[in-house]
């Protein structure tokens, strides 16, 4: 299985197709193209050989499931990845076309190229190396969710808890993430759990004229900013009152360099934190908060006036072994006890998840490891953790909570996953494939 090449024409047609859907969930105008890529994903699961069913969802959008029984007393693995997509936003952006695949420099691109579409055309050129291996006595259940990215329904989440006989399994593969870097086999160990916070802070009874009462009236967009303020201290770091925001990191590091440039922070600018502060201690291993949304006057309608009301958004995101409510309700303490002036102030929290964590040593990830290593033909192998959130895995992990789960993929940061240009590395797709398949033909097999 080292000669790749009769991969990519196979992967890069299944892609190319998957690509062309435009398919973001709960787009009206994109809800035809968002049914056309949930058949076209059944369709190539029954090419398969796979029993396909379709199962609907609380947010009105089916999941896709394959199955394959298991033979004799053997395991059953599951197969997770996502046929929805985030929006391209306007396409005159993008170099080329969004919704067609374009190589260039050796990467591909268009919008889902790695998330998620990428590991579902990994996924299914993981069976065919499966077939061409003489196949699997394994049970197989690939799912193939079609509201991940909508984020709050939980349209998946509710389903499993409704009928979770249709997700048990043994071993959970979950290709939502990626390696490192291009060429490095990773595992991802823990994911932050979060919340939404919204903050709504009112000082007048009305917006009032900056000459006559500037000075004095308190003007509430500066309220919030003191509030948002208090949220970090003198080195940038997030300060929460009774929540430990000092932790580190026990797993690989992140390097100070490579992070400066996956995060593409600008010459010049400094990152957050002390010198004794590393970037993985920070993004892995503390809680971290990011003022994502704020309203007040928008600059190109702004009148000399003081402000009587300001909003802001909040992302609180919160690291495995953390209890995402806790810290969520310390947040609301925090701001209600920071707010300036007496002014009026509404905290309102939403959409909490908890954080997840898997253990590297277990046998099903360890041997996933293991054959990563073999397809990279890599001396080792990178643990590390990742600062997004995926709910689904506390769900399967509470469901199931004898199941081992591993978290892989194709989206390693030059990928630009949600943003203009997203790309893939073919190899990185190629790689990971013979990697599962490796995987689905020696996980339970008797020596």
């Amino acid at each position: 299985m080292t000669d790749l090449a009769p991969q990519r024409q196979r992967i890069f047609s299944d892609l190319s197709t998957l690509v062309s859907f435009n398919s973001p969930h709960s787009t009206p105008e994109f809800a035809d193209e968002h049914e056309a890529a949930c058949a076209w994903v059944a369709g190539a699961l029954a090419e398969r050989g796979l029993q396909v069913t379709r199962h609907a969802t609380v947010d009105n959008a089916d999941t896709v499931i394959g199955l394959k029984e298991p033979e004799g007393d053997a395991p059953t693995v599951l197969l997770y990845s996502h046929y929805d997509v985030v929006p391209a936003g306007d396409p005159t952006a993008w170099t080329s076309n969004p919704f067609e695949l374009t190589e260039r420099d050796g990467r591909w691109y268009g919008r889902g190229a790695a998330d998620c579409k990428g590991n579902l055309a990994m996924h299914l050129e993981a069976l065919r190396l499966v077939e061409e291996l003489g196949g699997t006595d394994l049970g197989l259940k690939v799912v193939v969710e079609g509201s991940e990215e909508l984020g709050g329904l939980d349209g998946l989440v509710r389903l499993i808890e409704a009928d979770p006989e249709l997700f048990s399994a043994d071993a959970i593969l979950i290709a939502d993430s990626g390696n490192v870097a291009p060429g490095v086999p990773t595992l991802v160990t823990s994911l932050r759990g979060g919340a939404q916070i919204t903050v709504s802070v009112e000082t007048l009874e009305g917006s009032i004229h900056s000459g006559s009462y500037g000075g004095a009236a308190p003007d509430a967009a500066h309220a919030l900013v003191r509030i948002a303020d208090s949220l970090f201290d003198a080195h940038g770091r997030t300060s929460i009152d009774g929540v430990d925001c000092l932790a580190t990191w026990e797993g690989d590091p992140y390097p100070r360099d490579v992070f400066r440039t996956d995060a593409g922070v600008l010459e010049g600018v400094q990152l957050l934190g002390t010198v004794d502060d590393e970037p993985a201690d920070m993004v892995w291993a503390r809680p971290a908060i990011t003022m994502i949304g704020f309203t007040s006057t928008p600059v190109d309608k702004a009148v000399n006036a003081i402000s009587a009301r300001a909003q802001a958004q909040f992302n609180l995101r919160v690291p495995a072994g953390t209890d995402a409510a806790f810290v969520a309700e310390k947040v609301k303490e925090h701001i209600l006890a920071h707010t300036p002036w007496g002014a009026k102030v509404q905290v309102d929290v939403a959409a909490i998840n908890q954080p997840f964590s898997t253990d590297p040593a277990r046998p099903a990830v360890a041997l996933l490891g293991e054959c990563l290593r073999e397809a990279y033909d890599a001396s080792d192998i990178a643990v590390v953790g990742s600062g997004g959130s995926i709910p689904l895995t506390i769900t399967l992990q509470e469901q199931f909570p004898d199941a081992e789960i591993a978290l892989f993929g194709v989206e390693e940061p030059l990928c630009g996953i949600h943003g203009v240009d997203e790309s893939v590395d073919p190899a990185e797709i190629e790689r990971i494939a013979v990697a599962e398949a490796l995987f689905l033909t020696r996980y339970g097999a008797r020596s």
